[in-house]
């Protein structure tokens, strides 16, 4: 028990709080427990500690690719990958399952070695609603697949955001073991999801189409139009058009033009609809925003392209545009008074 007393020894002079422990006395000459103190020094070290940190972050983000701790960051993905996939197979009943469609089979036959794969995996999940959604989403996937000739891996997002930046991004279950490189094009049964840009042996980083510092090559459907698609975070994807006086509306459709060596992008896969555009001005390029095909927000099953098509599917991939409603026919009726047997209509008829 504590006893306190407080003791005045004059007018100006300072109360003084003196506390006699008797039950936790501690005898002289022995040292006395650790306790964490307030000091001078453990505060200058915690503000070095920011400042470092601090520093780390901004080298990072003006590096970018070229960043000097990107050996940290593959050292990360090494060490956390796995627990990261071992965390998500534990809590998700049908994780393995994404394995059956991990190989979509050589160039050979390969949409009907997709088709037997996706029967198969549609055998073994169950029944669920999110499992039906999930089957629903893998089909597409496997469709869209084949459309353009791509060999993929199946993979599942098991982590979205980045642990190392502040950049839109998401983390595979599949890795450099499944053959998975960097720069390898990532998508989906809606479209272009992003791509490869950290790999470690387990898993794997996807920049993901909407971030501010993704670009991609585009090709509008019909006309071939070429430009430039840059991520906007939430907002449309902003696309210049390389010819300022093309001729782009509402709703015509984009897809990926592809790169030197098919990476970081394979050519042909959607990327959205035009949705607003700008006015030319008389510019040399001309800005159209568009709404990616693709939701960032729910994704699930991916694909990562292991395998570049032959040839450049151009437009093919897209889906059908949906037919314009048609109009529904009116009918007009009409009534018209029939005359009385006298000749006359009927209400002036005498009684």
């Amino acid at each position: 028990m504590r006893n306190t007393m407080i003791r005045r020894t004059g007018a100006t002079a300072p109360v003084r709080r003196i506390v006699d422990i008797q039950a936790e006395k501690i005898p002289r000459g022995k040292a006395r427990p650790p306790h964490v103190r307030d000091t001078r020094e453990s505060r200058l070290l915690l503000v070095l500690l920011i400042a470092i940190a601090f520093a780390l972050i901004t080298v990072d983000i003006r590096a970018g690719e070229e960043s000097p701790v990107d050996g940290a960051r593959r050292a990360a993905a090494a060490v956390f990958g796995p627990v990261e996939k071992g965390v998500s197979t534990a809590v998700d009943p049908v994780a393995n399952a994404i394995g059956a469609v991990r190989d979509s089979g050589e160039r050979h036959n390969r949409i009907a070695t997709l088709e037997r794969e996706n029967a198969a995996l549609k055998a073994r999940l169950g029944s669920d609603d999110r499992t039906r959604s999930r089957i629903q989403e893998l089909d597409a996937m496997l469709k869209r697949a084949g459309a353009g000739q791509y060999g993929i891996k199946g993979a599942e997002v098991i982590a979205i955001g980045s642990a190392q930046g502040f950049s839109w991004t998401v983390t595979i279950d599949a890795g450099s073991k499944d053959g998975i490189e960097r720069d390898m094009t990532v998508l989906n049964g809606d479209g272009l999801v992003g791509r490869v840009t950290t790999v470690g042996p387990d898993t794997a980083t996807v920049l993901l189409a909407n971030d501010p510092d993704f670009t991609v090559g585009t090709r509008l459907e019909g006309t071939g139009e070429l430009g430039f698609a840059t991520g906007q975070g939430d907002r449309p994807l902003s696309v210049q058009m390389l010819n300022g006086r093309a001729k782009v509306n509402p709703g015509d459709r984009l897809v990926t033009f592809g790169s030197r060596a098919n990476k970081p992008f394979v050519p042909g896969v959607p990327l959205g609809e035009v949705v607003q555009v700008d006015k030319s001005g008389g510019g040399l390029t001309r800005t159209v925003h568009v709404r990616p095909f693709v939701g960032f927000s729910r994704l699930d099953i991916v694909g990562v392209v292991v395998m570049p098509p032959r040839e450049d599917p151009r437009d093919t991939v897209l889906p059908p545009k949906p037919e314009p409603p048609k109009p529904t026919p009116t009918v007009t009726v009409t009534v018209t008074p029939s005359p009385s047997v006298s000749g006359r209509p009927v209400g002036e008829e005498e009684s």
